[in-house]
């Protein structure tokens, strides 16, 4: 159980608080450092999958925690940035973002359980909008100048309108399942 992949999302898992308390900390560095931290966390969530795979060591409890540490992470940071910008665009973000994860996990649980999780499988998309979400809440966390916020923002628009679009592909996926009496 305890091999490199999973001690790397366990690790993940650990760095949360760290990242919640520099974040809230009073010095001029404890943006920075947040937003460190909530890096070094999304380069684990890439290196632990990529280990698993090649090493080999995929494990029932890494496939169980991995999803639920990258939702756990993305999930604080977006409820914190909402509470600190207090705008309507983060705050309608953070909850579509939120909302979709929430859908979409009950959804391959539930397709799971009918034998049919393959098609409900992680596409580019999903990946592409974890990237777009990822490289905007580093920005928002940071703010290192105005040109930062205003490109996290658009990344933010980005992962969004894609956290949408693969929620639909998703749920479309599933539509056959979805609509049976």
């Amino acid at each position: 159980m305890w091999n490199i992949p999973n001690t790397l999302t366990t690790f993940r898992l650990l760095l949360i608080p760290v990242f919640a308390v520099l974040f809230y900390l009073p010095y001029s560095w404890a943006f920075f450092a947040a937003a460190f931290i909530f890096w070094l966390a999304s380069v684990t969530d890439i290196l632990d999958g990529y280990l698993a795979r090649k090493l080999e060591q995929s494990t029932p409890f890494g496939a169980f925690l991995d999803p639920v540490a990258d939702k756990v992470m993305v999930s604080v940071a977006l409820v914190m940035l909402a509470t600190y910008y207090q705008n309507y665009f983060v705050t309608a973000a953070a909850i579509i973002i939120i909302s979709r994860e929430i859908v979409i996990s009950a959804l391959r649980e539930w397709m799971a359980e009918l034998g049919k999780r393959d098609d409900v499988a992680v596409s580019s998309l999903g990946k592409f909008k974890t990237a777009a979400q990822m490289l905007a809440i580093i920005g928002l966390i940071w703010q290192y100048a105005p040109w930062m916020i205003h490109l996290s923002y658009a990344l933010l628009a980005i992962a969004t309108f894609l956290t949408v679009t693969s929620m639909v592909a998703y749920l479309y996926a599933a539509k056959a399942e979805l609509t049976k009496s």
